[in-house]
């Protein structure tokens, strides 16, 4: 039987080189060098990467495109993104949301982002957002994947309707539980509430995804808590710490101890490197703390580390393309994580390791698998990271569903070559080490 679609020559993310990716059905069927075989479109990668589609685990998609409404963050903080947002919940109508999501979605498919958990505030008591994100849901399910975590933004105690309308949001079908004790009036609130999320998870058989201490204050330790909880409700695997910025200005002693039980609570940590570095050390002078959690120490323990992207174009960040590669660059950078080793984990955190998080199944480049891949202008997952490479097919069930025309430049140099792409430039000896 003659396949569906057939790519040639494709480098692969666990450094194969030359293979054949044959799709059947919405499936893969073979990957190996050299496939025969007819086929209903063939691809020629040309030696350049083919990788499983970026995920974003980490976004707020109901503020998402809504720079500048009703007005701009001055003063680029956290806690000012917050009160912006609260000044703009009154004034979001449904339809709005959604034509914002859609179009934001249209980008995400065009990046070879096909995945996306999203955060959904429910401290607006008409739950527009999530009625909203309800409906995107299943406008993209044929061509992106969208989880949602009911998000109680004001806090789950300090918004006096948040509790129980993070109850009715799970019962609309929300999938995920959310949380921001950071938030909560009082440092034994925060306890409390994580305490309290992560026994409404446990109940309901659901995952945890917690904003968890997304501050500079060195004291904020409620993902030692989660941890904790984790533990005692037997949720290993299940729960995710978002942020963690207060790593980066803790005590390097009990940072030492913190990571230990974050590995052994087997937490999920996502850093959000774009808005983070950012938002965080505003009220530095010199030197400004950049927000990041421990990310090399925490690989280093076995712990999942899964980038996310946090926002675009809304209050809290004004930038932001809905790009993974751009997130896995910035992580490199303020990670110093630039050996070959540490930049292929950073790609690793925009895919396989999200994937984990997400519980996405069908998930790979591996016969059996979900025929959902990215061919990028690049030749391995270093310079895709280097490049911010470019998406040339974007496949979903085995239907391209998005193409980007190849980068090239054209030359007026005399003695010079007439067009320069990119990315040939890659270094002989750093691709074959």
């Amino acid at each position: 039987m003659p396949f569906d679609l057939l790519i040639k020559n494709a480098n692969l993310p666990d450094d194969r080189i030359g293979m054949d990716i044959a799709v059947t059905g919405g499936k893969i069927v073979a990957v190996e060098s050299d496939i025969t075989g007819e086929a209903g479109r063939v691809i020629d990668a040309g030696g350049r990467l083919v990788t499983p589609p970026f995920i974003d685990i980490h976004f707020h998609m109901d503020a998402t495109l809504s720079l500048g409404t009703p007005r701009l963050n001055q003063s680029g903080t956290l806690l000012e993104g917050i009160q912006l947002w609260g000044e703009l919940k009154p004034l979001l109508d449904k339809q709005a949301i959604i034509e914002r999501a859609l179009r934001y979605c249209d980008l995400a498919v065009a990046q070879g982002l096909l995945a996306v958990r999203s955060h959904v505030d429910v401290c607006d008591d008409r739950l527009v957002g999530v009625e909203a994100l309800l409906e995107v849901r299943d406008l993209v399910r044929d061509y992106l994947d969208l989880q949602l975590v009911a998000f109680p933004q004001d806090g789950f105690y300090r918004s006096p309707t948040a509790a129980g309308n993070l109850v009715r949001a799970l019962d609309m079908g929300v999938e995920v539980v959310g949380g921001i004790p950071h938030f909560e009036r009082t440092m034994e609130d925060g306890r409390l509430s994580v305490r309290a999320l992560c026994e409404i998870a446990a109940e309901r058989g659901l995952m945890v995804d917690l904003h968890c201490d997304e501050t500079d204050d060195p004291l904020s330790r409620h993902i030692e808590t989660l941890a904790f909880e984790t533990q005692r409700l037997g949720l290993q695997g299940r729960v995710a710490g978002s942020h963690l910025t207060s790593m980066h200005s803790m005590d390097n002693y009990y940072a030492s101890k913190l990571l230990a039980l974050i590995a052994e609570a087997e937490i999920h940590c996502v850093p959000n490197p774009l808005a983070n570095i950012v938002l965080q050390g505003r009220h530095d002078v010199y030197p400004k703390r950049r927000g990041m959690m421990r990310v090399p120490e925490l690989m280093a323990l076995g712990v999942n580390v899964a980038f996310g992207q946090d926002s675009c174009m809304d209050p809290w960040y004004s930038f932001g393309s809905a790009d993974m590669l751009e997130v896995a660059h910035m992580a490199v950078h303020t990670g110093h994580m630039t050996s070959r080793d540490a930049v292929k984990s950073c790609f690793r955190a925009i895919t396989e390791n999200p994937a984990r998080v997400f519980g996405l199944g069908g998930y790979g480049l591996a016969p059996g698998c979900n025929a959902d891949f990215v061919l990028l202008e690049a030749r391995d997952t270093i310079e895709a990271i280097r490049l911010k490479a470019n998406r040339l097919s974007v496949v979903r069930r085995g239907k391209v569903i998005a193409e980007t025309a190849p980068r090239m430049a054209m030359l007026s140099l005399e003695g010079r070559p007439s067009t320069v792409e990119p990315w040939r430039y890659a270094p002989v000896e750093a691709r074959s080490s």
